[in-house]
């Protein structure tokens, strides 16, 4: 596996939506229903993937990880989103998302991507950064723990169409 990290551009939506979709797929088995995984469109993600690069907000940014010329991981992150949220230090950075490919686990993606979250927020200023795991993802909560990030008791439900997710807060100093 030859790995190259790049910032994302727009015509990576295809593969970023492909990681996107495959990588919940696998994730979220039996946390979120079935029916929303198998309704999981690539060409649809794609389409709002498209749109997010093309008006990427100042201060945030999405890496993409490729093996060869194939996209295998990515992440977004910025200025955090829950600064009004009790408990989320002012001025602390998110890690939005971050995805690899399923046949990309346990390869060293997650950690290149992770890795290089970390050193762009704090070298914009970010002195702590949070992200949010959903209840019950075991496999991503181990691997934010293994990198130094813990659960610090902060909570919030997301409610989405046909389902309402429990969503556990980890946090991490960076500087």
């Amino acid at each position: 596996m030859s790995l190259l990290l790049r910032p994302a551009e727009v015509g990576d939506a295809d593969g970023i939506a492909e990681v996107h979709v495959r990588s919940w797929q696998q994730a979220y088995r039996g946390l979120m229903p079935q029916r929303v995984l198998d309704g999981l469109s690539v060409p649809e993600r794609a389409a709002s993937w498209a749109r997010i690069l093309d008006s990427t907000p100042r201060g945030s940014q999405t890496l993409v990880v490729l093996d060869g010329e194939q996209i295998v991981g990515w992440a977004s992150f910025g200025a955090a989103r829950d600064a009004d949220a009790a408990g989320v230090a002012a001025g602390s950075g998110e890690l939005w998302g971050i995805y690899a490919h399923p046949d990309a686990w346990s390869t060293g993606v997650g950690h290149l991507l992770l890795t290089a979250v970390e050193r762009a927020l704090a070298d914009a200023g970010h002195a702590s950064a949070y992200l949010w795991v959903l209840e019950g993802n075991s496999r991503a909560s181990a691997f934010y723990e293994r990198h130094g990030w813990h659960a610090d008791g902060g909570r919030k439900v997301d409610e989405r169409p046909g389902m309402v997710l429990q969503e556990l807060r980890h946090v991490k100093r960076l500087v």
